[in-house]
């Protein structure tokens, strides 16, 4: 079995040996070598070739973000990007995303205990090979969501009308590549759709910038859900990094309930918990989605809303970044559709018109 080859961009030595060592602990990895800044990586990867770049984004003489624009207009490849999580640190992160880094994870620190250090080093391996494995999804450069003018989607009617009998509520669940399927999906989403709910794997310091950056590309209203919100026709309300997000029927509304329980599947926010809650809120009428993601979080979830009458559309291997949790939901049976990430807005509203 070929290896992994992997090439760490990052001006602190120190970093370097750590991020070395725990990769080399992982006998279908090889790191082909280090890097101290931009130039020196360039040079390394005509030398190296490697599958994967790990990229440190505060680096001397080039920063991580211009040389990762640079990197993915001349020569794109999977990039898994250092990041703090500062609230700069998460702006840039998702800046990163948007250029076409294909997943990031936290530094450690100096002061972590090896149980954390154990975890960061299993998602360190686990990341770089789903990075390497979505290759032939970066050979062609495609511009950021922020600078396409997609086509608006048709409006779907009055928001006030009940649809089939029964009130509207759409769940999406996302992860390694899923805040840009998110903007790709949510940009071209009618403003009078009925609300939408989702669960996004992210730091809790990275949840309420992701909200912010996805209501200034979107027509409809996009925030970080907060306990006690009722959900309204038009706005989409972004579970926070730091809760689980679920659903309870209060009367004739529904409302955000914040859980800061466990992790479900590893995660927290999880989609699995966020779907599952969504099987008490009849009357309403569910549509539930599954974009990219790595792992299997809310595939079983969406089995159990799509036994019980919900309609679910499951992103197709073609365009996810990542066929994890979407193969999952298709492997389990849950998948009413599943279709590309272009045609999957028309799906939805097309459904919702029915």
């Amino acid at each position: 079995m070929n290896k992994t080859r992997v090439l760490i961009v990052d001006d602190s030595a120190l970093v370097r040996s750590v991020i070395s060592e725990l990769l080399a602990n992982d006998p279908s990895i090889e790191v082909a070598g280090t890097a101290v800044d931009p130039y020196d990586a360039r040079d390394k990867i005509k030398q190296l070739k490697p599958d994967v770049l790990t990229l440190d984004i505060e680096m001397p003489r080039m920063d991580g973000i211009t040389f990762l624009r640079n990197l993915m207009k001349l020569n794109p490849m999977p990039v898994v990007m250092l990041s703090t999580l500062t609230h700069a640190g998460a702006e840039v992160t998702l800046q990163a995303l948007e250029l076409g880094a294909v997943d990031f994870i936290a530094k450690p620190k100096a002061t972590d205990q090896s149980h954390i250090l154990a975890v960061f080093e299993s998602e360190l391996c686990n990341k770089v090979k789903t990075a390497a494995a979505s290759a032939s999804k970066l050979k062609f450069h495609r511009k950021p969501v922020a600078e396409r003018h997609l086509r608006q989607a048709p409006q779907i009617g009055p928001v006030s009308d009940i649809l089939g009998g029964k009130q509207q509520v759409i769940a999406i669940g996302a992860s390694t590549g899923g805040t840009e399927a998110l903007a790709e999906l949510l940009i071209q989403l009618p403003n009078n759709i009925p609300p939408i709910i989702v669960t996004q794997h992210i730091p809790a310091s990275f949840s309420e910038r992701f909200a912010r950056r996805l209501n200034k590309l979107c027509s409809l209203t996009v925030k970080q859900a907060e306990e006690g919100d009722i959900l309204q026709p038009g706005c989409v309300y972004i579970a926070p990094g730091s809760h689980h997000l679920q659903i309870r029927k209060q009367g004739h509304q529904l409302i955000c309930n914040l859980n800061n329980g466990a992790e479900v599947n590893r995660h927290k926010p999880s989609v699995e918990v966020m779907f599952d809650s969504l099987l008490e809120v009849t009357p309403f009428k569910v549509s539930a989605m599954m974009l990219t993601g790595m792992g299997k979080d809310g595939a079983k979830a969406m089995k159990r809303l799509f036994d019980s009458g919900a309609h679910t559309i499951v992103q197709d291997e073609a365009s996810s970044l990542v066929w994890g949790m979407p193969g999952a939901a298709a492997k389990y049976g849950a998948a009413k559709e599943i279709v590309s990430l272009q045609k999957m807005p028309a799906k939805l509203t097309k459904h919702l018109s029915s």
